[in-house]
């Protein structure tokens, strides 16, 4: 499950298309639904988190470091991974999720040097380490960037 997939329970959602205001028989008239009098009853009720004057909850805590807009997630995963491939195999970011050896595409993926490799493999991806990139070619494979 992911955040893009969420939906309501069923029938937890109502219609938001009647027409408030319009009469007793409406079953929404008089008030409009906003009950008798009050700060909320009113034209210019406060926004979202207005605590009615005291400093409201999101200034009061502090603010601790950043999140950089323009970060790339890059999965990174050790060449022992790459056991699971055959001899000569053509290895890609498509085999690797093919394989369950990573579970989504990010911006990339970096082949890192922990772990042994017994196997000439034909590696594609987007990033190599150092010691990575001579583990594969050591065994006659090819580390190329894509």
């Amino acid at each position: 499950m992911e955040l893009s997939n969420l939906q309501p329970a069923a029938g937890s959602k109502q219609s938001d298309n009647f027409r408030r205001g319009r009469g007793h028989g409406s079953g929404n008239g008089k008030t409009a639904g906003k009950g008798h009098k009050g700060q909320k009853a009113r034209s210019g009720a406060p926004r979202i988190g207005f605590e009615g004057g005291q400093m409201p909850l999101y200034r009061r805590l502090p603010k601790r470091g950043f999140k950089n807009r323009n970060a790339k997630e890059i999965i990174a995963i050790n060449v022992s991974a790459l056991e699971a491939f055959d001899n000569g195999a053509e290895v890609g970011v498509n085999e690797l999720l093919e394989r369950g050896i990573i579970n989504k595409t990010a911006d990339g993926v970096k082949i890192l040097g922990n772990g042994e490799l017994t196997k000439k493999l034909n590696v594609k991806v987007n990033a190599y380490s150092e010691s990575a990139k001579e583990k594969i070619e050591a065994l006659g494979g090819t580390a190329e960037v894509i």
